[in-house]
């Protein structure tokens, strides 16, 4: 076993990018990626909060979806740039707390409310009259209220463990950002309930969510082959794709690396999975819903007219 380290406390993240061409652009890349994310992200939040034709349940709950996402991928990218872009690799305990805390309770609170807008997609197709009352404004911030305290909590009780236990000599974390799962690997005792903590809290975050997404979606699709409108079956089939599209970007990449035993695990893939939920879904996510979807490019059309008639 290795010893204790008592000089030093910080932390060397061995990150994304090889130190050639190919890294940097790499690095390019991710930090184009990163642009669009913030641009998408607050183009949506923006325009779903100046446009009255977007302020229903369903958008309500996409701009915090935005605002998740802007938040995640701000958490991962500006440190992995810093330590790239100066050479300085190194990341404090403190830090790697800090960074450990936004990235759990983003993670957990963005699979809570991907379910919460599957359930009202669910509710406006399959119960459309009851709409009103089962999703009302009062409902909805339950549910983001709900996504975010959950989130919180599981993140604070991971990262404290994560604060507290001893670590060895080999302070590498070959990841670009503070993994837990990858923390433990470096710990000084014997982590299996840790582990096991860790697998309780993906099967309740991200697959128990899942699941009820896949069975949502499964009633949502019976309802829409029973309508005999064929303008009805095509939004409702346009909105539940675009959904489909953005929950399987996300959940499959994270169920697939924390469901995973550790002697299953490679460095190479964690990170290129790691890549699709932190870095191109927050990207994505925007992209997705705005192009695929014709009440944001009306609400878009209507802001730009505005704009130019304020100008004029």
């Amino acid at each position: 076993m290795e010893s204790y380290n008592q000089t030093s406390t910080d932390f060397i993240l061995l990150g994304l990018f090889p130190p050639s061409s190919i890294g940097l652009f790499l690095f390019i890349l991710i930090v184009l990626i990163f642009l669009v994310a913030l641009f998408g992200n607050l183009s949506m939040i923006l325009l779903i909060s100046l446009d009255n034709h977007l302020h229903t349940p369903m958008y309500f709950l996409l701009s915090q979806l935005s605002l998740m996402d802007l938040t995640y991928i701000s958490t991962i990218v500006p440190k992995m740039a810093y330590n790239f872009l100066f050479g300085d690799k190194s990341i404090s305990l403190l830090g790697c707390g800090v960074q450990s805390f936004f990235f759990l309770t983003l993670a957990g609170a963005e699979g809570l409310l991907l379910a919460s807008m599957a359930y009202d997609r669910y509710v406006a197709i399959c119960f459309p009259l009851h709409y009103s009352i089962r999703i009302s404004r009062r409902v909805c911030v339950l549910m983001i209220m709900g996504s975010w305290m959950m989130g919180s909590i599981n993140s604070c009780a991971h990262t404290t463990c994560i604060l507290y236990i001893p670590y060895c000599q080999s302070r590498a974390i070959n990841h670009f950002f503070c993994d837990v799962t990858v923390m433990l690997t470096m710990a000084c005792i014997d982590t299996r309930i840790y582990e096991y903590t860790v697998f309780v809290s993906t099967t309740i975050f991200l697959l128990l969510p899942f699941i009820g997404i896949a069975f949502s979606y499964g009633c949502v699709l019976l309802a829409v082959y029973q309508m005999h409108s064929a303008d009805g079956k095509k939004k409702a089939y346009s909105t539940c794709s675009t959904h489909l599209t953005v929950v399987t970007l996300y959940y499959s990449p994270f169920v697939y690396t924390y469901l995973r035993p550790r002697f299953l695990r490679t460095p190479i893939e964690d990170k290129a999975l790691a890549v699709l939920y932190t870095i191109l879904t927050p990207m994505l996510n925007p992209i997705i819903y705005s192009l695929r979807n014709k009440e944001v490019i009306g609400a878009l059309k209507r802001v730009i007219e505005r704009i130019r008639s304020l100008k004029m």
